[in-house]
């Protein structure tokens, strides 16, 4: 199972690499749906949650003060560069490895998925995920607070996908492509407006 997570981590770097090399120096310093970071911020970060060991991790994380904003941003920094094409080799050289946080190819595979849309819908660029991976993504997002409180969001509700074999809990139901319920769970409130159901309001409710 690690393995085919793997090949899912592979492919979705590559499919967004494919996308990167096309950008502008406009598009790299565009605002993404992480509003706090331009293109080659969320790239860099990428970089970075690909590149970062657990020893490396937990140092960084300590040296944080465990503040998670903190502990991403000062390894961004690292994967940043001082120019956009260096921000882009540093991902190209990250295409191959198999390191993830903790460890866990899953939360990587949610990185790459989530942020990747966070780059392409403000920048107006036609590029989904692929729809093994969006449910791999899914599957641990309602089984997992990790790096977004997923789980917890979602609990008490049900969330049914329209374009995919995935139905998970109980409660007030939540419908939609399952893309839309990835982006949502991973706390993009945008998303909310494509959803239908009773669910969407206490969701919306817990988003804030």
């Amino acid at each position: 199972m690690q393995s085919r997570i793997w090949e899912l981590v592979s492919s979705e770097r590559t499919q967004l690499l494919g996308v990167l090399e096309n950008f502008t120096e406009d598009q790299w310093h565009m605002r993404t749906l992480s509003e706090q970071w331009q293109v080659r911020d969320v790239v860099a970060h990428l970089t970075s949650a690909g590149s970062t060991g657990v020893v490396a991790w937990l140092v960084n994380m300590f040296g944080s003060a465990l503040n998670v904003d903190r502990h991403n941003q000062r390894l961004l920094e690292k994967y940043l560069g001082d120019n956009d094409q260096m921000t882009l080799e540093n991902f190209r050289h990250s295409q191959n490895l198999r390191i993830a946080p903790l460890n866990s190819a899953a939360a990587l595979l949610g990185e790459l998925v989530v942020h990747g849309q966070d780059i392409a819908v403000p920048c107006a660029v036609e590029y989904k995920p692929s729809a093994d991976a969006v449910m791999e993504v899914a599957k641990f997002f309602v089984t997992k607070d990790f790096a977004v409180n997923s789980k917890k969001l979602v609990k008490g509700l049900k969330l049914s996908s329209n374009d995919q074999p995935f139905v998970h809990g109980y409660g007030p139901e939540i419908r939609g492509q399952l893309l839309d319920l990835v982006m949502v769970m991973a706390g993009r409130k945008d998303n909310l407006a494509k959803l239908e159901g009773a669910g969407t309001e206490i969701l919306a409710a817990r988003l804030g």
